[in-house]
């Protein structure tokens, strides 16, 4: 090497940084993917996309071939370095060469192309794979002798190669997912995939219709008060029983008897052919298992019972689904009158809204781990039947009774606490 000509060395010299760029470049690169959008990418027919998913499948060969080639130019290029300082000034060449060559090497073959690779990962990782996987098949001998030698070196310490690389996240690492990508995803849609992930916190006690506030159908009443209740009724389901809810008969939906209510045609046996048999749903099940069970039983309405059997409300389908899209139907018009803004910026809510509802549109932070309903977290606070107009600090909000019917709270006003220095 003595006997090649300054300019010759220099050239090699420079080939040999070009290439530990490379190899730093590729690691940086590769590392820095989003695994997701490679996997997307991959499963579209990226070619580059399916190498380096490849490479990155086995990341003990990838760091081992990276480091293999990285190591082997850099040690080159120092050797050469060091032959063309002692040509150039003699012993102190040395001394000269490994100053310049850690400057030229930290900042050209490191620095530089690793922060490249970390700002656009797959401009640099994509084309890199096209070199680095045949390299792979041609030098895995040496990685396979290196990895062997360095798991050696780590077993006695107890690491192990883990069987597996796993992408999975948790529901928390989602929903931090799904904010961080806010841009490419609409308010809108970013909510309804946080409320998804959050159904399955929710039970059908948060978002069912409680059993004092059920309408139905009563049999035992007179025909002219069921035909009334039929024709004027703002809903399009609706339980049947017969004296009270205790004897539930089954659910109706108006729309199979309306024709022939319409035409004055109805009786009651034509009445009880369209009554369908009653769907119970136990008590505390899960939001997510209950939106399967409608959709597999074609059901969009079920009666809510205790360990008992008891009837304690009803869910349907459509209070699911609004906890993942927000309310969209007005049947019944008593939704839109739940929560109501006054001007001076208090609430006048209804004491049959549940405090989950109120959480989440809200922004509230009431506790949930007890009572459902607003009146059953007022009554638990105070652990009385409250006497009259009664106020009440619950978290950041404080809570004024302004209604009440047979020992049920039914309307408070809610207003933020300010001015608190605690």
């Amino acid at each position: 090497m003595t006997e090649l000509p300054l300019s010759t060395l220099f050239s090699i010299l420079g080939v040999l940084i070009v290439l530990s760029a490379f190899f730093s470049s590729s690691e940086t690169g590769l590392v820095a993917l989003n695994r997701y959008r490679l996997r997307h990418q991959a499963d579209s027919g990226h070619r580059g996309a399916r190498l380096a998913q490849a490479l990155l499948a086995q990341p003990d060969r990838m760091f081992g071939l990276i480091l293999l080639g990285n190591n082997l130019v850099n040690i080159m290029a120092a050797s050469i370095g060091t032959v063309i300082a002692i040509r150039l000034f003699g012993e102190a060449g040395i001394w000269i060469a490994t100053l310049a060559l850690t400057a030229v090497i930290l900042i050209f073959a490191e620095l530089a192309p690793k922060t490249l690779a970390a700002m656009h990962p797959q401009k640099v990782a994509y084309p890199a794979s096209y070199v680095l996987t045949p390299l792979l098949k041609v030098l895995y001998p040496f990685v396979w002798v290196i990895n062997l030698l360095a798991s050696g070196l780590l077993r006695p310490f107890g690491v192990r190669k883990a069987p597996g690389h796993h992408d999975s996240l948790n529901r928390e690492e989602l929903r931090s997912l799904v904010k961080e990508g806010g841009r490419h995803i609409s308010l809108d849609h970013q909510q309804m995939l946080i409320n998804i992930l959050d159904l399955e916190h929710g039970k059908v006690d948060d978002v069912m219709v409680r059993r004092q506030d059920i309408v139905g159908l009563d049999l035992d009443g007179d025909w002219d008060d069921i035909v009334q209740t039929l024709t004027q009724s703002l809903y399009t389901r609706m339980p049947v029983w017969r004296g009270d809810l205790d004897h539930i008969v089954g659910l109706l939906h108006i729309r199979t008897v309306v024709t022939q209510l319409a035409q004055n045609r109805l009786n009651m046996e034509s009445l009880m052919k369209a009554v369908r048999q009653p769907y119970f749903i136990p008590e505390g099940t899960a939001l997510t298992q209950q939106l399967l069970e409608f959709q597999a039983r074609e059901r969009r309405m079920g009666l809510v019972v205790d360990e008992y059997g008891d009837i304690q409300g009803m869910v349907t389908l459509d209070d699911i689904l609004e906890e993942i899209v927000g309310e969209y139907t007005t049947e019944g018009g008593t939704r839109q009158k739940r929560m109501r803004q006054q001007e001076n910026g208090t609430w006048i809510i209804d004491g049959a809204t549940t405090v989950r509802m109120l959480n989440r549109r809200l922004d509230w932070n009431l506790p949930t781990a007890g009572a459902k309903t607003v009146n059953g977290l007022i009554l638990e606070q105070l652990q009385s039947i409250p006497d009259g107009r009664t106020s009440l600090r619950i978290g950041d909000q404080i809570f004024t009774i302004v209604d009440m019917v047979d020992k049920r709270i039914r309307k408070v006003m809610v207003k933020p606490v300010v001015g608190d220095d605690d």
